[in-house]
């Protein structure tokens, strides 16, 4: 093996001529083009998955249980769930859908109730207010309930902090005249912006008193938000939960219940790390015809060495060398590139995002060591695969006729 790799080190760098430098340098580009190209894209993709997924928590919770609690059952769940040791914290919740009318204009939206002070335990939500404030001072039963609406939804309705807007609910009323839908109005205390669309354009948060009574839930919770120390621990600790308080409530994981962008997302970059491995799979291909061209110039070389006693097995041994060192080159220069470029990208943000299309000011990174690995392997494995047919067509030239013909 090591006169194999002695032998392969000596060809490459002892070989004639411009066109075969070349030849040899566009190989060693091409893998590192790729490589780079392949780990630089991840690494953005990865970065904007991770921001999302913090923007998700970070308003919502690990792990979410639904359905209906009086005040003392979910205080009685909070406590069992609490002695949980993956648990770092839980908070009741509600959620509950409901229309919602301001200047002629009507929305479907989520109402979310909750606690501010309790919410701090479980999400960072408080510090997406952008203005305004859950509880304003001086708020008095006189004055309608407070309401907190994401930035995008007060912005598609033309509200602003101070304007009342009436909140429709599902739940009908029977009065004299008959069944009718229940109304009630609130006041905009303040503005949140999470930085999740989604989020922002979709829900109205209040405080639980007012929540629970708008929805009919006579001061209960709709459920509980847990936090936890680990969100690894999400799936293991949601059935833990489920045993703990009973089975007549639905226990759900922030992964469950955003499973379809997170889909999206995972979709997203598989399918963008198999269409950037396709630049690897062509410079492979030079790898190859340079393999071959080289097996061609050293024809005399192969026979001699078939002559005095060298198997088909070393002659193959050489030209896979020969592959392998040339996608090492390429792919360690390509690593250098790769974090060279993210670096680069967020150090200096060279590429500006329109904030109030993105959310984001600046291309977010994030390498993965999982992400490198794959990478790597992958290009060994189409380089193997590239320097297979010289290898074999060179451990079969005949001696007498390599000798003769070289």
């Amino acid at each position: 093996m090591n006169f194999a790799r002695s032998v392969a080190v000596r060809y490459l760098t002892r070989r004639q001529g411009l066109f075969a430098f070349i030849t040899t340098l566009i190989g060693v580009a091409g893998v590192s083009v790729g490589v780079a190209a392949l780990i630089t894209t991840l690494s953005v993709m990865n970065g904007f998955q991770t921001d999302i997924k913090d923007k998700v928590i970070g308003a919502q919770s690990h792990i979410l249980v639904f359905g209906h609690m009086s005040p003392e059952v979910y205080q009685q769940n909070i406590a069992l769930i609490e002695k949980i040791p993956e648990v770092a914290a839980a908070a009741p919740h509600i959620y509950g859908q409901g229309i919602i009318t301001h200047a002629g204009q009507s929305l479907g939206l989520i109402v979310r109730g909750l606690d501010p002070e309790q919410e701090k335990k479980i999400n960072n939500l408080s510090d997406s207010l952008v203005e305004g404030t859950f509880e304003p001072e001086g708020w008095t039963t006189d004055d309608p309930p407070p309401l907190v609406l994401g930035t995008e939804l007060a912005a598609t309705l033309g509200a602003n902090i101070g304007d009342d807007v009436v909140l429709i609910s599902p739940q009908s009323i029977s009065t004299s005249a008959g069944m009718f839908p229940k109304m009630k109005k609130f006041r905009i205390s303040g503005l949140l912006k999470t930085g999740y669309y989604e989020f922002d354009n979709t829900i109205a948060y209040t405080l639980l008193a007012h929540a629970s009574d708008f929805l009919g839930l006579k001061q209960g919770t709709t459920g509980v938000a847990v936090k936890l120390h680990n969100i690894n621990d999400a799936e293991k600790t949601a059935q833990k939960i489920y045993e703990a308080i009973g089975y007549g409530y639905s226990v759900r994981t922030f992964a469950q219940l955003n499973s379809t962008l997170y889909a999206a997302l995972k979709l997203e970059k598989t399918m963008m790390f198999i269409i950037l491995f396709l630049i690897i799979g062509v410079a492979s291909l030079n790898i190859a015809s340079n393999l071959i061209l080289l097996g061609t110039e050293k024809l005399r070389d192969i026979g001699i060495m078939r002559a005095i006693g060298a198997s088909p097995k070393m002659i193959r041994q050489i030209f896979m060398w020969e592959a392998l060192v040339i996608a090492t080159l390429g792919i360690a220069l390509g690593i250098l590139l790769a974090c060279l470029l993210c670096w680069v990208i967020a150090t200096f943000n060279i590429v500006e995002l329109p904030g109030d299309i993105y959310y984001l000011t600046k291309v977010p990174v994030r390498m993965q060591w999982g992400d490198i690995l794959a990478v790597v392997g992958g290009s060994y494995l189409i380089c193997f695969v590239a320097g297979l047919y010289p290898a074999l067509k060179a451990s079969r030239v005949h001696p007498t006729d390599a000798i003769r013909y070289g």
